[in-house]
């Protein structure tokens, strides 16, 4: 019985020790507090779910996100009635306007930037090769109004849009590629597609940019229609500078009694699309009478773009609507009256300014 009472305490110690074991294997696998940075596991286990704070409730749809809100930069040049340049203004002689609605103006200066310009210029056969004759004449009136580290570049367009010279600080490029245009491929005039298709090329580039267009203005055969061509101008960051050689160029026609059908009315028409287009975007519209003026208007190009004020602002209406902003831009006093300006003889000048007319917001948002 002693042998037998003996084998039932072996058995006991034994399970007794097995349970011993098995109990300190558990208590070895099981953490010891709560952990700040576990691993990573296959199969997590899931956690209880920890509903925010009311305070910290996510925003809702129409609550203003800092991502969808616009910055707004202008280009911006104030000349006085006979077009000259007004400098040396600040930040207090500006007033924004959106909609009616004061704006705060963020960052201002004088924009010293190198120009980044694009020439786009009519080549078209249905002019006589009028604009291989004029290229050679406002190229060597504009480039030397450049400096070495603007950039350039030279587009051509009749029915299709040609990049001729792509951007280049060599001006010597671009002008031999002027002086080596003879032939126009077709008589169209698409000066819509070339303007828009230029605007598109541009949307990624940065900083100060400008298309000077130098166009009779008449569109013949393009795909886009004029009011398209408005609305893609309303997005746009880049100030066109149109140059009008309808007035030259029929009296060129006169003169070699090759007017055609081309009617007067039509180049009229033509010139009031180009000072839309300048307009619009913070630009301006010449219109020469004669060869002789085109050398002054190259230097006022150069000129209007070196004088510009940079002007950026956040606009009070964070409302993403995708809705068109009207911007206008006045020139004021330290005190908030309008601005005097007078000429060196002291006799007072009305201001112009010139910028971009508007903007489209960004449409969508949460909730959207």
């Amino acid at each position: 019985m002693t042998k037998g009472f003996s084998s039932i305490v072996s058995r006991l110690v034994a399970a007794a020790a097995s349970a011993f074991l098995l109990c300190s294997i558990a208590l070895a696998q099981a953490p010891e507090g709560p952990q700040t940075s576990a691993p990573p596991q296959a199969n997590p286990a899931p956690q209880p779910r920890q509903e925010p704070p009311k305070q910290q409730a996510p925003p809702q749809a129409g609550v203003t996100i800092a991502v969808e809100v616009p910055v707004v930069t202008l280009d911006v040049i104030a000349t006085t009635q006979h077009g000259d340049l007004i400098p040396g203004l600040k930040k207090e002689n500006f007033r924004i306007l959106e909609d009616g609605q004061p704006q705060s103006i963020t960052n201002f200066g004088p924009s010293d930037a190198p120009i980044t310009m694009v020439v786009l210029m009519e080549f078209s056969s249905r002019y006589s090769g009028w604009f291989s004759y004029q290229a050679k004449y406002w190229a060597d009136a504009l480039f030397p109004n450049l400096k070495q580290k603007d950039w350039v570049a030279l587009v051509t367009f009749d029915m299709n849009t040609r990049t001729d010279v792509d951007f280049t600080q060599n001006k010597d490029e671009v002008r031999q590629a002027l002086y080596q245009l003879y032939f126009p491929g077709f008589s169209e005039s698409n000066v819509f597609d070339a303007i828009l298709d230029t605007v598109d090329r541009l949307k990624d580039v940065k900083g100060k940019k400008s298309i000077l267009v130098l166009a009779s203005g008449v569109d013949t055969f393009s795909k886009h229609t004029l009011d398209q061509t408005l609305k893609g101008l309303r997005g746009t960051d880049v100030t066109i500078f149109c140059v009008g050689v309808a007035k030259p160029l029929m009296n060129y026609m006169e003169l070699h009694n090759s007017l055609g059908g081309m009617r007067e009315l039509n180049f009229l028409q033509a010139e009031n699309q180009l000072k839309t287009f300048a307009g619009m975007t913070g630009g301006f519209s010449w219109f020469p009478q004669f060869d002789g003026e085109l050398p002054g208007i190259m230097r006022e190009v150069t000129e209007y773009l070196r004088h510009q004020y940079t002007i950026t602002y956040t606009p009070t209406n964070h409302n993403p609507d995708g809705k068109y902003r009207k911007i206008k831009v006045e020139l004021t006093a330290p005190d908030g009256s309008p601005l005097v300006v007078t000429d060196q003889k002291g006799k007072k000048q009305k201001w112009v300014v010139y910028a971009k007319e508007g903007y489209t917001a960004p449409k969508g948002g949460v909730g959207d």
